[in-house]
């Protein structure tokens, strides 16, 4: 009977999960569950979770956040030291388009009192890794038009290593290959959008290595910043906590940056003995000016979020729990607009200090000549002769 119990109690785990009901995994685990991942996991999923909401937050969470599987148990052995082991398979796929999941797994399931006191997870992982997709330390979603690019390295503060600078460079690449694509959101997990680069990787890496590593990942990142500012699609910047360095170069290829009323911005390169890379000496004197571009570089000076406002170097400010909610917002807004018109607009204004004004002049004249011929012109000019809302196609 006993071992009857426990196998109903594990299928209703399974139920549970596929389900996502928290209230009946709340229900069904003990107070003092302790979970085990399988090591080598991706995405740095495996490892141990104590309790159970770091099992639902950091384990079954962080599966879901990066996968659509589902677990489904196949049989049920009741073990000698009163232990349940569970065999089946994880099938579904990653959300970044990786291989279709099939992996086998082995839970060993330990039962007190009528509720599930620890599991231990054991999984094909080379499975899970070819259902994860190209991408390993950024989330990228497109869904109603509004490509969602997310750095996911947030113990390490976001980090740059040379693996994000290739998942930047591939996420720019795909958002770029998508014409359903009509804004971007850039934002950070964690509390902070990204720190610049790693400086653990510059630390562990050899002198005489330390040249040919940076050159590589720094044409990935370049990659990256050069394709999300090419596109037609507006990019919006949500930024959380700190925002340093090379990763600067994500807010400049931003055309609305929302910024928590508590972010803080530095460059740091002269604390380290460095230069610039991610476009701070082409980007930034623009933004706040000469003068101020000199000193940050010069003197490391620190912004709060209020200078980095009063500077330009962002947009505009929100509480620290708003900030995204606003930036989303905007995205939306900006996703229903005319997206070709938005991507010339985009690119002659960043030439705009390079281009003399006659030769602006004759940019704009070809740009709005070839803007009226589309769609969306077509389109806003009825609405406005009509005074209705203009219903934008993106074409």
């Amino acid at each position: 009977m006993e071992s009857h119990t426990h196998a109903n109690l594990a299928r209703a785990l399974y139920v549970a999960l596929a389900a996502g009901d928290r209230a009946q995994l709340d229900a069904l685990l003990h107070p003092e569950f302790f979970g085990r991942t399988a090591e080598g996991m991706p995405f740095g999923i495996g490892g141990e979770h104590d309790g159970p909401t770091a099992m639902r937050r950091n384990g079954w969470g962080a599966i879901a956040r990066h996968f659509d599987a589902l677990a489904e148990p196949e049989e049920f052995l009741d073990l000698k030291d009163g232990r349940l082991l569970v065999k089946g398979r994880y099938r579904g796929r990653g959300k970044q388009g990786g291989a279709v999941l099939d992996a086998a797994f082995a839970h060993l399931i330990a039962i007190d009192q009528g509720r599930i006191k620890s599991l231990e997870q054991y999984t094909d992982t080379a499975r899970w890794h070819d259902a994860a997709g190209p991408l390993r330390t950024v989330l990228l979603d497109i869904r109603d038009h509004v490509a969602t690019l997310r750095l996911n390295r947030p113990d390490k503060g976001n980090a740059i290593d040379a693996d994000m600078a290739d998942d930047l460079a591939e996420a720019a690449t795909q958002i770029a290959e998508r014409s359903d694509v009509r804004a971007v959101l850039i934002a950070g997990n964690g509390p902070n959008f990204t720190v610049g680069g790693d400086l653990g990787l510059f630390a562990g890496t050899a002198r005489e290595r330390l040249p040919n590593r940076l050159r590589r990942m720094i044409d990935s990142y370049h990659l990256a910043i050069d394709r999300l500012t090419s596109i037609d699609a507006p990019v919006i910047a949500a930024v959380r906590g700190g925002a340093g360095g090379g990763g600067l170069g994500l807010l400049y290829v931003a055309d609305i940056v929302v910024a928590a009323d508590d972010a803080r911005f530095a460059l740091g390169y002269g604390a380290l003995g460095l230069t610039a890379d991610g476009g701070n000496a082409w980007f930034l004197p623009r933004m706040v000016g000469m003068r101020r571009a000199q000193e940050l570089f010069l003197l490391n000076r620190r912004l709060t979020a209020q200078e980095a406002l009063a500077f330009g170097l962002v947009s505009r400010l929100a509480p620290d729990d708003e900030v995204e909610t606003e930036a989303v917002g905007l995205a939306v807004k900006l996703a229903a607009g005319p997206t070709r018109a938005f991507g010339a607009v985009r690119r002659m204004l960043r030439q705009s200090f390079e281009t003399g004004l006659s030769d602006q002049l004759a940019a704009e004249k070809d740009s709005i000549v070839a803007a009226s011929s589309t769609q969306d012109a077509q389109e806003g000019i009825a609405a406005f002769v009509a005074k209705r809302r203009p219903q934008f196609h993106g074409r």
